[in-house]
């Protein structure tokens, strides 16, 4: 098991690919993936890495931005994207700040989507996560 990583200038254009993956395969449009947000603030990036690839799919995608990391998880609702958290928050040992949004449920696009984990990580941490106006500025 071990996620795929992309550069967080492809975000947008990642968010983009599931969509119309997603499309394409599911007609009854329930969560067909989820982009949970994890901050990962004072855990070292190398020992951040080495977990990860330990505890995602290969079908998972990890972007990462500063100790900011976005994984989008096809065929992850809710529920799973719960579990997925709960791993991680046992792996380090600590309570890992993150935010999750769902396609389509919280937005029909990349923007909507983004600006849905905006808004989640700015009530639920007082995170503002400007980061992600970039990502969208730079598939512009």
């Amino acid at each position: 098991m071990a996620g795929v990583t992309f550069s967080f200038t492809n975000f947008t254009a990642l968010i983009e690919l599931n969509i119309g993956i997603a499309s394409r395969l599911d007609e009854n449009r329930s969560e067909s993936f989820t982009i949970l947000f994890c901050d990962f603030s004072g855990i070292e990036q190398s020992v951040i890495e080495e977990n990860l690839l330990s505890l995602l799919r290969t079908s998972d995608s990890i972007v990462h931005y500063e100790q900011y990391y976005f994984f989008v998880m096809p065929y992850t609702d809710r529920y799973g994207t719960g579990i997925v958290k709960r791993m991680f928050d046992e792996m380090f040992g600590c309570t890992i700040s993150s935010s999750a949004v769902c396609y389509p449920v919280n937005g029909e696009n990349a923007s909507e989507l983004l600006e849905s984990l905006h808004l989640e990580a700015k009530k639920m941490h007082r995170l503002d996560l400007d980061c992600l106006f970039g990502a969208l500025d730079k598939e512009l």
